[in-house]
């Protein structure tokens, strides 16, 4: 991936665009989508190394390009029984399990946009999961292309620092730089997507798993100055996963300070500056965390309550409605437990059945259908789904069912090119029915769901949007009352 940075220069057939005072930037035709222009590794802040390490992120200015992947652990491929043929491909891709070079040089963005401009267009912009310790755009998984040719949307995928880097825990310090610097790279879209064609009051935010629950953060953090226009959280809400409060932040943090030699108190940060990022994530990794939930096991560095971008009562603050009065698409798929369960495989635990289902319900129904119902009772436009197909070319294994992440092969449409093997036609039907609705939202958040007959959710009418049921290419709806006790129960033992 490259971008290139020119003095107010003109070259013949390049799509170029003023970004700020600091001169163009140059695209490229979309190999794969001939007629879409992408933009890919374009910086929105400045490299944060040596003085910026371990702090929040700085505005860019142009000053040369290392083009990599945030630094994050590496998972390793699970000898899974009874995996199927593309079991690995598809794993690696969403894994992020690659030789990419990693870099703390890695705070930039991708834009994909079709390259006729009569009109300004709808912004997508997302935000990859994967545990707050590893991700990457840098992956089919995530590649834009053909998203941003079907729906003549413009397709913005970010990259943001992970594990200690970006949740590092230093005492007296802002903890959670990751999500600073998602709000750093939006406010470098709004105040540039015009020059790709793209429309700065028609931005919305998007993310899958941990970066589901940072945009539901978001709602929360910046309720007078969203920005944007529209939220979607995909498999996780400020309510599903744990956070770290400060005196576990800044344990874990002295422990990898005292494993590099930089003490285990005080001011460690200069030398904690001089060390060399491989060690540090190394050091990081080998932190030990009690586990307490063996069906997902919680890292040591993620976000910590600081009151600011993170809270610590988000049941509370969403029954008082505080949070931006923004539309919000939020949902889940429906056996997320069937990626887990390979993590669990791998370290050894022995779930059952019904632990699995709780696991699912507990973490990712319940609070979508928790956080859905309090905004539409202070009248916040909400629409709830599940996604529930179950394809022959992004199975797992026998029953690994509509897993975590399964989704993104729906609305990216690269799933054929991972496994290897083609989309059956009852898929690419699917396919043009969920990116149609996710379109419809982009471009119209308040009403554009309204318009293809989906009703907003409402927790005592058959509201919830069933996509792909029984692997049919149709969207239904059927009610969520009856699992209310059973959420509440859950609910109460986080």
């Amino acid at each position: 991936m490259r971008v290139t940075w020119l003095a107010f220069a003109a070259v013949a057939a390049a799509r170029h665009v003023p970004i700020g005072s600091n001169g163009f930037i140059q695209g490229h035709e979309a190999p794969k989508n001939p007629g879409v222009t992408e933009w890919l590794g374009v910086p929105y802040a400045q490299p944060p190394v040596d003085q910026f390490r371990f702090a929040p992120p700085q505005p860019y200015t142009p000053n040369g390009i290392h083009i990599a992947d945030c630094m994050y652990s590496v998972s390793k491929l699970v000898d899974y029984p009874e995996k199927t043929p593309q079991f690995d491909s598809i794993f690696e891709a969403f894994g992020a399990i690659n030789n990419h070079t990693q870099s703390e040089d890695c705070l930039t963005l991708n834009v994909w946009s079709k390259s006729d401009l009569n009109q300004l267009k709808p912004v997508y912009v997302n935000f990859y999961g994967g545990r707050w310790t590893s991700g990457t755009t840098n992956t089919p998984f995530y590649y834009g292309g053909g998203f941003a040719d079907a729906e003549d949307i413009i397709i913005v995928t970010v990259n943001y620092r992970m594990n200690i880097f970006g949740f590092p825990g230093l005492p007296e310090t802002p903890p959670n730089l990751g999500l600073l610097d998602q709000r750093l790279a939006v406010e470098w879209v709004k105040r540039n997507i015009r020059g790709f064609g793209g429309d700065p009051d028609r931005i919305t935010i998007s993310g899958q798993s941990c970066g589901s629950a940072s945009v539901d953060y978001w709602a929360y953090a910046y309720q007078s100055e969203p920005l944007v226009a529209g939220l979607i959280s995909h498999s996780g809400t400020a309510i599903s996963f744990p956070t770290n409060n400060r005196t576990t932040a800044v344990k874990h943090w002295y422990a990898v300070s005292d494993q590099l030699g930089c003490g285990s108190s005080g001011d460690v940060l200069p030398c904690m500056r001089k060390q060399n990022a491989s060690a540090i994530l190394a050091a990081a990794s080998a932190v030990k965390v009690p586990n307490t939930n063996p069906a997902r096991k919680s890292p040591a560095f993620q976000p910590t309550v600081d009151d600011v971008t993170v809270f610590g009562n988000y049941s509370l603050l969403s029954e008082q409605g505080k949070f931006a009065r923004i539309p919000y698409l939020v949902g889940h798929n429906a056996n997320e437990a069937g990626f887990y369960k390979i993590s669990s495989y791998a370290q050894g635990s022995k779930l059952t059945d019904q632990q699995w289902d709780d696991f699912n319900m507990q973490t990712f129904f319940c609070p979508s259908n928790l956080e859905a119902a309090h905004r539409s009772r202070h009248h916040t436009p909400v629409w709830r789904f599940q996604y529930n197909a179950d394809w022959e070319n992004t199975r797992l294994y026998p029953t690994s069912g509509a897993y975590h992440g399964v989704e993104f092969n729906i609305l990216f449409g690269e799933s054929a090119e991972i496994s290897g093997i083609a989309e059956s036609d009852a898929q690419r039907q699917l396919q043009v029915q969920m990116r149609s609705a996710w379109s419809s939202f982009i471009t119209n958040p308040q009403g554009g769901l309204q318009a293809l007959g989906w009703p907003s959710y409402n927790p005592e009418a058959p509201t919830l949007a069933e996509i792909g049921l029984d692997n049919h290419p149709s969207v239904s709806f059927k009610g969520t009352k009856g699992s209310t006790q059973r959420c509440a129960a859950l609910l109460a033992q986080i």
